[in-house]
């Protein structure tokens, strides 16, 4: 039976901040298609919006992963039903998270797939599949425990810490018994850090000296800095870290919205001096190991000692000005639209 398959699509490629303009509405007839060996369709029914999805409609050469195709539809984490099936593992009627393209209707291949398709487990909703033991959660327990590798009592520090992303970093951090410092935008963000997740501190980079309030708080510099944000605020970081400092860097929200690369340390030297260790990372790296991930992610959210925000919108249509949010901080907590 022919079904309309609505899509959002790549209009033109955003020049410095992105605008409803370089989105385009699109339907098309869908039949359901004759699937190859390992293949799956997928009517998606939640999209999570992330920072990183901005640099993916940046030019081929620009996008550090594969750059979305003028006309063709926009990708990013989503959670839907499978529909049919040829893949032993994600029979019909299950439910996925994996990277998919805004539409109604998706075929996946996740053997071969570049990133993670995740089978959600039994119980588990989809907006919860998206949010508090989605991809983002999972990019923050390994960034966080397998890259910045804190020990009980270091000092570690989080950027975009009310973020999806930087708001289960934080909880890990702290869990495992450190001293955490968030860093975020606004008094609400940061008083809700210290308040209801309980960190040590908070500095708001919108009205406060980050490096002046790093000294103040960290006076023995930080042993670790998970980097969701870059620019000016890693180069505060850098001006206050310890000796043998890691650093984790998970994204670059200062640069996605620009024209311009990520720029790195004004300082190199002082990497030498310090020892400090900078690694980026991808959540694909550590894939294999996300089922007991997500144990322990379900053991401190049962405990009470994991908390997530979700900013939950309805309606396909709502998809581009969700996006867009992100970049003037219109949303709180992590950012999904149900279709």
């Amino acid at each position: 039976m022919t079904q309309i398959n609505r899509r959002w699509l790549l209009a033109r490629r955003p020049q410095g901040k992105a605008t409803v303009d370089d989105f385009a509405y699109d339907e098309q007839p869908f039949t359901p298609p004759d699937l190859a060996d390992g293949q799956v369709l997928v009517r998606t029914r939640v999209f999570s919006c992330a920072p990183t999805m901005r640099n993916w409609m940046n030019e081929p050469g620009r996008s550090y992963r594969a750059s979305i195709g003028l006309g063709d539809p926009i990708i990013g984490i989503a959670a839907g039903e499978v529909l049919a099936s040829r893949h032993p593992r994600f029979p019909v009627g299950c439910s996925i998270s994996a990277v998919m393209r805004w539409e109604d209707y998706t075929v996946l291949t996740p053997d071969t797939s570049p990133t993670p398709v995740l089978r959600v487990a039994e119980g588990v909703t989809p907006v919860d599949a998206l949010g508090i033991f989605g991809l983002n959660s999972l990019t923050a327990y390994f960034g966080m425990l397998r890259v910045g590798e804190p020990k009980p009592g270091e000092t570690v520090v989080v950027s975009g810490a009310a973020g999806s992303t930087g708001s289960v970093a934080v909880q890990v951090a702290r869990n495992i018994g450190c001293r955490v410092i968030g860093i975020a935008g606004g008094a609400a963000k940061c008083a809700r850090l210290v308040e209801e997740l309980g960190l040590d501190g908070a500095i708001d980079y919108k009205s406060e000296n980050v490096s002046a309030r790093l000294k103040e708080l960290c006076p023995d510099g930080v042993n670790v800095f998970y980097d969701n944000v870059g620019g000016e605020i890693l180069q505060a970081v850098m001006e206050n870290v310890a000796v043998h400092a890691r650093i984790a860097v998970c994204g670059q929200v200062a640069a996605y919205d620009s024209d311009q690369p990520a720029p790195g340390p004004r300082d190199m030297m002082k990497l030498v001096y310090w020892r400090v260790r900078i690694q980026g990372f991808v959540m694909g790296d550590y894939a294999h190991d996300s089922d007991a991930a997500l144990a322990q992610l379900r053991q401190w959210r049962d405990e009470g000692r994991l908390t997530y925000r979700t900013d939950l919108r309805d309606g396909f249509d709502k998809l581009p000005g969700a996006f867009l949010d992100l970049f003037t901080g219109g949303n709180d907590g992590a950012l999904l639209v149900r279709s």
